[in-house]
């Protein structure tokens, strides 16, 4: 069956829903872990993207604006392997093989990639539910995963429960139906 999963993960409100679904599939399985996470500009709490133009003609961006920002990263790449470290250690105390690595790049390629590399049997990710016009502009990494994976893709849909609380559209049509 499934001698190698890969779990994807982010900082998004899924993670732990995606976490155990692996988790579970690899205690079913004898299944080592690769838990993955991937820096990119366009994750939840990243910081802010810097295009930094010639300095020279633009006298507002400094050495100190840069600075700042590299700070930003750097807490932002701890906070990431501080997740990963955690999911890892409860995937260990559960009596699963597991690792980790944290890559920068783009999701849908990296994730692609290190199921490659590592030859994955499963892929398991979460999926935000973008559609339309916000698919168009942001991507879904969960699309891109599905069409250029090596091995089969799980994929974790956002739940009924958080789907409605997320948008007060919904609720609001939910709560005047009653």
């Amino acid at each position: 069956m499934f001698k190698k999963i890969l779990i994807a993960l982010d900082r998004s409100d899924m993670r732990q829903d995606v976490f155990k679904q692996g988790l579970a599939l690899a205690k079913l399985t004898s299944a080592k872990l690769m838990l993955l996470h991937v820096l990119s500009p366009e994750e939840e709490g990243s910081p802010d993207v810097l295009i930094f133009p010639n300095i020279d003609y633009y006298p507002g961006w400094s050495e100190q604006s840069f600075r700042l920002y590299q700070q930003q990263w750097e807490h932002f790449q701890q906070e990431g392997l501080a997740l990963l470290q955690t999911f890892s250690a409860q995937a260990n105390t559960e009596n699963v093989n597991t690792e980790f690595t944290q890559n920068s790049g783009s999701p849908g390629r990296m994730i692609c990639e290190l199921a490659r590399v590592w030859q994955a049997d499963l892929i398991v990710m979460g999926r935000r539910g973008r559609s339309g016009l916000s698919e168009i502009l942001l991507g879904s990494v969960s699309n891109y995963v599905l069409h250029h994976a090596s091995c089969s893709v799980h994929i974790v849909h956002l739940s009924v429960d958080s789907a409605t609380q997320a948008t007060p559209e919904t609720t609001e049509l939910l709560n005047s139906l009653k």
